[in-house]
C-alpha cells in the first residue's frame, strides 16, 4: 500500500495527497545542487561563520540553533510574511529541520520520506521514499517521525524508520549505499537525524519503550562501513562485544546492574534516539543516552545494585576510535523515562578563574534540570530546577539528584509524579544565544501516575514497561471530564540564565509540547506552538513582536538561511508525535489527519497557508453501549497496555489516529476482530494483537471503548 493511503491510517481523509517520485532534475538545478559536493569537514567546521546556510542539525557543531543573519530584526520581524509552502507525501508526526546550502532545502516528512526542494522557490527536485514497511509503525514509541538529514561531500544522509541508514546523492537522490544498523527483528527504529564527524556518520536508534539494547555508531560516509560502534548498557551476559565499548564495561559500568532482571531479557535500553554533539576543541563526540528498559527499575534490575550506567547520561566518546571518555549520569537508576537525549549545547561561559571563559555542556533533559558541565572532563559545575517537580528536591555538590522520600514509591496507590515520561523537556530543540547568553527552552508540565504492575510484563507484549498505565483511571472516567486532564498540563517558553541558573523571563503557553527555538544575531528568539501559532519574541524581555497561524502543529526545529540578500526562516507543520498519539485530550478540539508542510517565511511574503482539512468524522458512538462492569473494567486495562499509547488515554484521540469512540468498526464485532486480531490494516501501521491479547480481551477493549464514545454522549461531548 502506498504512502498516501497510509497517510490517512484507514481513513479517506487524505486520498488527494500528492504523489512521491524519484524525478530527475534539470540542467539548472543540476548546476545549483552540485555546489552541495563541497561540503566539507572544514565548511562545517565553520558553519556558524556562514549562516547563510543551515548545513547540520543544530546549525553549527555547537548546535546553539542561533545564527548569526541579520536581515530580520525587531524593528521589521512584524513584516514576516509566508514566501512559499510546500506539501509533504504524508500525513502524521512531523518533527524535520530542514538543512540548507546552496539554495536547496533538504527535508524529511513521516516514513522517512526525503524531499530535496528550491529554498527559494519551494520547487521541488526530487523526492526519495524508502518504502518502510507500514507494519514497522508498531515498533515506534512515538509515531513515525524524522528529524532530518546531514549532508556532506555530495550525499545526503538518511536515519530511516526501520533502522537503516542511507546515503543518496544529492543531485538526483539516487542510493549510492544503504546499510542495516539495527537487528530488525527486534523493536529498533531510527527517528534522529544522522551526524557527520571527521568523514563519519554517526547515528543511534530509538525502542527503549519496547526492549532492546542501545548503542552509537560511527560509519565511513564514503563507504558505509562501520568505523565503530559503543554500547551503552551492558551485554546481557556481561561479555565483551568486540566493541569501543569492552573496556569501560568491565572497569565501571557491569557493576553497575545485577545479573538478573528485565533488562537481561529486554536489553536495558539507554537508546541514543537524538542529541549527538561534536566537540571540536576536545575532539569528542557527546551523545545523550535514554530511558532504562524495562521503565521499572524493580522489574529491570531486582538486584539494585548500583546505578544502571550509562541510562539518562551524557557520555564523551573519542571521535576518532569511539572509545570511553566521561560520562554525566542526570538520572541514576532511572525508572521515570528521564531520558537524557535531550538537546546537548556547547558554548563558552565566563566561569573559569578569574571571570575567564570555561567551554561547557550545557542540557535541559526530561528530569527538569538545567545542567552546566565542564567540556573537558564532564565535571558538574551548577545546575537547578527550571520546572516545578516533586521527584527530588535539589541536586547534590556533584550534581547527583536528591530524590524525594516517595520517589520510587509505585507498589501501592498510584503515584503522581513530575514531570512525566514525556519529560520537562523533550525532543524539541532548545537554543542558545551566544549574544545574551540565555539558553531558550520549550520546557512543560505533563505529570504520570506510576504504579506497579500486578505482574511481570507479558514477554510477548509489545511495550513492557513494568507499569500500570490505567493506574488511577476508574472504568467509568467520564470524557466529559479532560478539561481537568488537560488542566495539570502546562507549557512554557523559558530564557535561562545557564550562569545564576534562574529563568530571565517565561512566556505561558496555552499547554504543553510546544516547537523547537531559533536564536537570531538580532535580539529575537522564534518558537512554534502544538496548536499552530509561530511566535518571534525580544531574546532579552520575552516580550512578543510578531506572530502567525501555520494552520497545523508547529512543533519541529526552525532554520533560518540567506539567498540573494533576503533572509528566510522555515519549519516543517503537521499533526502527530508522541503527544497527539499518546495524550489525544490535550488538544482543544480534534485536529483533521492532514499532510504535513513545509512553511517558509521571509519579510514581505504575501503567500497563504492553505486551510486546514474538515474533518468528516460524524463524533457518535455507532452501536449500543455493552458488557459488565468487570468486562469494561478488565477492557481500561487491556486498552491502556496496548491502544492508549497510539489512539490516547480513556479511548480519546487527537484526530491523528482514528479516534476508536465513533468507528464503525468499534459497533461491528466481526470488523473489530478483523482488524485487532487478524491485521487487516498491517500496512497501515495498525497490526495483529492476537499474540497479546486473547479473543475474549479484544471484545473487552471494545466494550471499554463503546462505553466511553455513549459517556461522551452523556456529557455532551459527541457531536462538536
Amino acid at each position: 500500500m502506498s504512502k498516501l493511503l497510509r497517510a490517512s491510517l484507514y481513513t479517506t481523509a487524505c486520498a488527494v495527497l500528492i504523489a512521491c517520485s524519484n524525478s530527475t532534475p534539470d540542467t539548472a538545478t543540476t548546476d545549483a545542487v552540485n555546489e552541495t559536493m563541497r561540503v566539507s569537514d572544514a565548511a562545517l567546521s565553520a558553519a556558524a561563520q556562514t549562516p547563510e546556510t543551515w548545513l547540520t542539525y543544530g546549525g553549527d557543531y555547537k548546535e546553539q540553533r542561533h545564527s548569526r543573519l541579520t536581515g530580520i530584526t525587531k524593528d521589521n520581524v512584524a513584516d514576516l510574511g509566508v514566501a512559499w509552502t510546500f506539501d509533504l507525501s504524508t500525513g502524521r508526526g512531523v518533527e524535520s529541520t530542514p538543512i540548507v546550502h546552496d539554495g536547496i532545502m533538504y527535508v524529511t516528512g513521516a516514513w522517512s520520506i526525503l524531499h530535496a526542494l528550491d529554498a527559494k522557490t519551494g520547487e521541488e527536485i526530487w523526492t526519495y521514499d524508502p518504502e518502510v514497511a507500514g507494519e514497522d509503525a508498531i515498533k515506534g514509541c512515538c509515531d513515525v517521525v524524522n528529524r532530518g538529514v546531514a549532508i556532506y561531500d555530495g550525499k545526503v544522509y538518511l536515519g530511516v524508520f526501520d533502522g537503516r541508514l542511507e546515503a543518496l546523492d544529492a543531485k538526483t537522490g539516487a542510493v549510492v549505499w544503504s546499510k542495516v544498523t539495527v537487528d530488525q527483528s527486534q523493536p529498533y527504529t531510527i527517528t534522529m537525524a544522522p551526524r557527520i564527524v571527521k568523514g563519519k556518520v554517526i547515528i543511534g536508534n530509538s525502542g527503549g519503550e519496547l526492549g532492546v539494547r542501545g548503542y552509537v555508531s560511527a560509519f565511513d560516509a564514503q563507504t558505509g562501513s562501520m568505523d565503530w560502534r559503543f554500547y551503552t548498557v551492558p551485554n546481557p551476559k556481561k561479555q565483551p562485544d568486540g566493541a569501543a565499548s569492552d573496556s569501560i564495561m568491565t572497569e565501571l559500568v557491569n557493576d553497575t546492574w545485577g545479573d538478573t532482571g528485565g533488562w537481561v531479557t529486554d536489553g536495558g535500553g539507554g537508546t541514543a534516539w537524538d542529541s549527538i554533539v561534536y566537540d571540536e576543541a576536545n575532539d569528542q563526540i557527546l551523545v545523550g543516552v535514554g530511558n532504562g528498559s524495562p521503565w521499572n527499575a524493580k522489574i529491570r534490575d531486582p538486584e539494585g545494585k548500583g546505578d544502571n550506567l550509562f541510562l539518562s547520561s551524557i557520555l564523551a566518546l573519542d571521535a576518532d576510535t569511539g572509545t570511553y571518555k566521561w560520562h554525566f549520569q542526570t538520572t541514576p537508576r532511572d525508572q521515570w523515562d528521564f531520558t537524557a537525549t535531550q538537546s546537548i549545547i556547547l558554548a563558552d561561559l565566563p566561569l573559569g578563574e578569574n571571570g575567564a571563559d570555561r567551554r561547557v555542556v550545557m542540557q535541559a533533559p526530561k528530569n527538569g534540570f538545567f545542567y552546566v558541565l565542564d567540556a573537558e572532563t564532564g565535571e558538574f559545575i551548577s545546575g537547578n530546577n527550571f520546572v516545578p517537580m516533586n521527584w527530588a528536591t535539589g541536586l547534590d555538590e556533584n550534581g547527583r539528584p536528591i530524590e524525594a522520600p516517595n520517589a520510587r514509591v509505585t507498589d501501592g496507590e498510584p503515584n503522581p509524579i513530575f514531570p512525566g515520561p514525556l519529560g520537562a523537556h523533550n525532543w524539541h530543540p532548545m537554543a542558545y544565544s551566544p549574544v545574551e547568553k540565555l539558553a531558550y527552552i520549550p520546557a512543560q508540565m505533563i505529570p504520570q501516575l506510576f504504579q506497579d504492575n500486578q505482574v511481570e510484563p507479558d514477554p510477548d507484549a509489545y511495550w513492557n514497561l513494568g507499569y500500570n498505565l490505567s493506574a488511577g483511571i476508574p472504568p467509568e472516567f467520564p470524557t466529559g471530564t479532560v478539561d481537568a486532564f488537560r488542566g495539570f498540563n502546562q507549557g512554557w517558553l523559558v530564557a535561562w540564565d545557564p550562569i545564576k541558573q534562574e529563568a530571565r523571563w517565561t512566556v505561558q503557553h496555552d499547554g504543553p509540547w510546544n516547537g523547537g527555538i531559533l536564536s537570531l544575531d538580532t535580539g529575537i528568539v522564534l518558537q512554534g506552538q502544538r496548536e499552530g501559532d509561530v511566535s518571534a519574541y525580544d531574546a532579552a524581555t520575552g516580550d512578543k513582536l510578531w506572530t502567525t497561524d501555520v494552520k497545523s502543529g508547529a512543533l519541529s526545529g526552525m532554520s533560518t538561511y540567506e539567498i540573494d540578500g533576503e533572509q528566510y526562516v522555515t519549519i516543517t507543520t503537521g499533526w502527530g508525535s508522541a503527544f497527539a498519539l499518546s495524550a489525544g485530550y490535550g488538544y482543544k478540539s480534534a485536529v483533521p489527519p492532514q499532510v504535513g508542510r513545509v512553511v517558509t517565511f521571509k519579510l514581505g511574503g504575501t503567500e497563504i497557508i492553505p486551510d486546514k482539512m474538515a474533518s468528516s468524522i460524524e463524533r457518535s458512538p455507532k452501536g449500543e453501549r455493552f458488557g459488565t462492569p468487570d468486562q469494561i473494567m478488565t477492557g481500561l486495562g487491556l486498552y491502556s497496555e496496548s491502544c492508549l499509547v497510539c489512539h490516547g488515554p480513556l479511548a480519546v484521540s487527537s484526530g491523528v489516529l482514528p479516534d476508536l469512540r465513533w468507528s464503525y468498526a468499534t459497533a461491528d464485532k466481526n470488523e473489530w476482530t478483523d482488524i485487532v486480531m487478524n491485521g487487516a490494516l498491517s500496512e497501515n501501521g495498525m497490526v495483529s494483537f492476537k499474540e497479546q491479547i486473547s479473543p475474549e480481551g479484544m471484545e473487552a477493549i471494545r466494550a471499554y471503548v463503546m462505553s466511553q464514545g455513549h459517556l461522551a454522549v452523556k456529557n455532551g461531548e459527541a457531536g462538536k
